[in-house]
């Protein structure tokens, strides 16, 4: 069995070098601005139009294996950019305006920090401790989502420790090592013991009901919020038969439903097959991960997919015969096919490749064309929507964020820019699965 696990290098490197930006000074007012719940229709945000002329007062919903709004099918073409819950104003204008700029319609970001002693901003400093100023920059984004017309999708807790993470809880009350990147047996109890997942329900609680100070809106009352993921990329390795984390899933995706029904449910997780019988690393049980089943739970509103072939061995260099983008197509339509079985919708929300002649991508050129045939089987294959990893733009001083993963896509704001015909296939994609709407 190819039991090569998620390479740790991005979560590593965008934990570490990233944290130095985390550090800018928060821009605007950390005044909590009381306003109107949407129920009394107050508040900017909360129906009608906004400043751009789009309105933004429906929630998308999930019916019949679709994703629906307004009575039509909603398609979209999406991107992630993780860092916005730490950022600076202007660093969250510059790439939400991007990604408006580029016709995307759905932000994947992170909101979670948790764990005090690091140099990010954290959320969550403590246990049932929140820090309010600190949700300055997450309120800013959730507003400056709603005025371009954009949808966020929020997870509440990172598998890995960046940020704090499932591994924070389990520090917290068991004083335990991390082990994220090695067995996962410390960082598994994150499920299992009463005090974790209690800390997590209340963090849970306190996010989405909270109200955001520039809207004057709940997170859960603002439609900018498409949905909220229990986790980014659960596992549960010590446990392969899927049960911990399923069980896990199904008693916190009820939870977090009743807190938010009006809003989508997703779990997050990668789309790991856990079948006890197969060879190939993503189909097979080493992460304890059951994708039908976790899709499968009433309070889970779609299935999500990610599609890393070269962090997972799945390169013509590890397995001959394989190459990352034939790999990645496959796993795409495989996700489809039994998302339409299961009467889900499916959203591959994360998605990338490396330039690494090595491991198949030689240069720029071969890249587009993976991630063509990708976009191209979402498009085809009857995908809710898709979104790559991931959007940057500019940093304080006018430059450019760094290319910390070797993933990074920015909008063709520089002539110098050498991601511009990779934006560029995007943001026509993008239009494509927009005009699929019906």
């Amino acid at each position: 069995m190819n039991d090569q696990p998620r390479a740790t290098s991005r979560r590593h490197l965008l934990g570490a070098a990233a944290l130095g930006l985390a550090a800018t000074p928060l821009l605007g007012s950390t005044a909590f601005a009381a306003g109107q719940d949407a129920q009394g229709g107050g508040g900017q945000g909360g129906g009608g139009q906004d400043g751009s002329g789009r309105g933004r007062g429906a929630f998308v919903t999930a019916r019949g294996g679709e994703l629906r709004l307004d009575g039509r099918t909603f398609r979209f073409g999406g991107t992630n950019c993780y860092y916005l819950h730490q950022q600076s104003h202007y660093m969250i204008d510059a790439v939400l305006n991007d990604a408006a700029a580029m016709g995307l319609t759905v932000v994947r970001a992170w909101a979670f920090a948790d764990g005090s002693g690091h140099s990010y901003r954290a959320l969550q400093p403590e246990p049932f401790r929140y820090d309010e100023a600190a949700f300055d920059s997450l309120d800013y984004a959730v507003q400056k989502a709603g005025q371009l017309g954009l949808r966020l999708v929020l997870p509440l807790v990172n598998n890995w420790p960046d940020y704090g993470g499932m591994q924070q809880y389990v520090s917290w009350f068991l004083g335990l090592a991390d082990d994220s990147y090695g067995d996962g047996t410390h960082h598994d109890k994150f499920y299992t013991d009463a005090d974790c997942r209690k800390a997590y329900r209340a963090w849970a609680k306190h996010v989405i009901q909270r109200r955001n100070r520039y809207t004057g809106l709940r997170y859960a009352d603002d439609p900018t919020v498409m949905a909220w993921e229990l986790a980014n990329e659960p596992r549960c390795r010590s446990d392969k038969s899927g049960a911990t984390l399923l069980g896990w899933a199904r008693e916190m995706s009820a939870y977090v439903k009743s807190l938010a029904p009006r809003q989508l449910l997703a779990v997050g997780d990668e789309g790991f097959y856990g079948r006890a019988d197969e060879a190939d690393y993503p189909y097979s049980n080493y992460e304890g991960n059951d994708w039908l089943k976790l899709t499968a739970l009433p309070a889970v509103d779609y299935g999500t997919v990610h599609v890393y072939p070269q962090n997972w061995g799945e390169t013509s260099g590890n397995k001959p015969g394989t190459d990352a983008t034939g790999w990645g197509t496959r796993w795409i339509t495989d996700h489809l096919a039994d998302g339409r079985k299961l009467g889900k919708p499916v959203v591959i929300e994360e998605f990338g490749l490396q330039i690494d002649a090595a491991r198949d991508i030689a240069d720029t050129t071969a890249r587009d064309a993976a991630y063509r045939a990708w976009t191209g089987a979402a498009l085809a294959s009857g995908a809710a929507g898709d979104q790559f990893w991931l959007l940057t733009s500019r940093v304080d001083d006018g430059s450019f964020y760094p290319d910390y993963d070797g993933h990074r896509v920015m909008w063709n704001n520089d002539p110098a820019n050498p991601t511009r015909t990779t934006a560029e296939l995007f943001a026509a994609h993008a239009a494509a699965m927009t005009a699929a709407t019906h």
